[in-house]
């Protein structure tokens, strides 16, 4: 079998729509919107336009980490954007997010209304909006943001390079996969080592830094992401195992895990939230009409 022709870059970049890859019907080298659609509004003040990815499931169990305090201003709408379906290219989304990707917010409480996009940002504004899981003293409240910052920085290689080439990629190539699996491992190991000298990762208290890495690195501990925890050997990392599991506990976790959720087996799937009591009065019936 003659082996394959090294692949030699063009002079000029084209674009092929035809070029494969489980989002390669959505991915384009513009920006802007694909067409007219308005997003809907609720009642409440927070307008979440999101999906159940990692980077949407910080901000659902931000919300409900929030509400499990007794903030009653925290109650919010989530509405469901359809990635694989092009929602995030509809008017209405780009107008909140110019960059067309989940999670984005409005906050309608304010004298003017505000759009929040990137994941990080709404953890940050709605922390510091009502005023909780972010510390106030200077020092603890930088290295908060010093591991905020790093998950933000991070996980484009776990999420876009490692779960990409290892899950997604219409072929797979080894050098890709062993570039970002062995970025993958040492973030683990940086994580790993970082919680051997504290309970949570900005200290002893459960933070938004806490809240943003869970759903990535949490996640591919807990065997969550791309089925990929045997392959990583993620076992090793004991610590991180150790908070990742204590996370997945947490009501609010659990909560917010399903909201916006469209995939995966029904009972896990909570499409729109409305109202607390949406958990409750949810249904396999009321999920496949959704």
């Amino acid at each position: 079998m003659p082996e394959a022709k090294p692949y030699v870059p063009p002079k000029v970049w084209t674009y092929d729509k035809e070029n494969g890859g489980q989002f390669a019907n959505i991915n384009r080298p513009i920006s802007g919107p694909t067409h007219e659609k308005p997003l809907p509004r609720g009642k409440h003040p927070l307008q979440l336009y999101s999906l159940a990815t990692p980077n949407g499931v910080k901000v659902t169990v931000m919300l409900e980490e929030l509400l499990a305090l007794g903030i009653t201003a925290a109650e919010y709408d989530a509405w469901l954007i359809r990635i694989n379906e092009g929602d995030q290219f509809g008017s209405g989304f780009v107008e909140v997010n110019p960059n067309s990707k989940i999670p984005a917010l409005v906050d309608y409480s304010e004298p003017e209304p505000v759009r929040v996009f990137e994941s990080g940002s709404i953890l940050l504004y709605l922390a510091e909006k009502f005023g909780a899981y972010i510390p106030t003293g200077r020092a603890k409240r930088t290295e908060c943001l010093n591991w905020l910052f790093w998950q933000m920085g991070s996980a484009p290689y776990l999420g876009g390079g490692f779960g990409h080439f290892y899950a997604y990629a219409p072929t797979k190539i080894e050098y890709a996969i062993d570039r970002f699996a062995m970025e993958t491992k040492r973030q683990l190991d940086v994580l790993d080592k970082r919680l051997a000298q504290s309970r949570y990762i900005a200290g002893d208290d459960y933070s938004i830094a806490d809240i943003a890495i869970w759903p990535w690195y949490g996640g591919l501990a807990k065997g969550l992401l791309y089925g990929a925890g045997e392959f990583l050997q993620v076992q090793e990392y004991t610590h991180v195992v150790r908070w990742a599991d204590e996370i997945a506990q947490r009501p609010a976790v659990i909560r917010g895990r399903i909201v916006n959720r469209a995939f995966g087996p029904l009972e896990s799937q909570l499409h729109e939230r409305h109202d607390a009591g949406d958990f409750e009065t949810r249904t396999q019936d009321k999920i496949q009409k959704a």
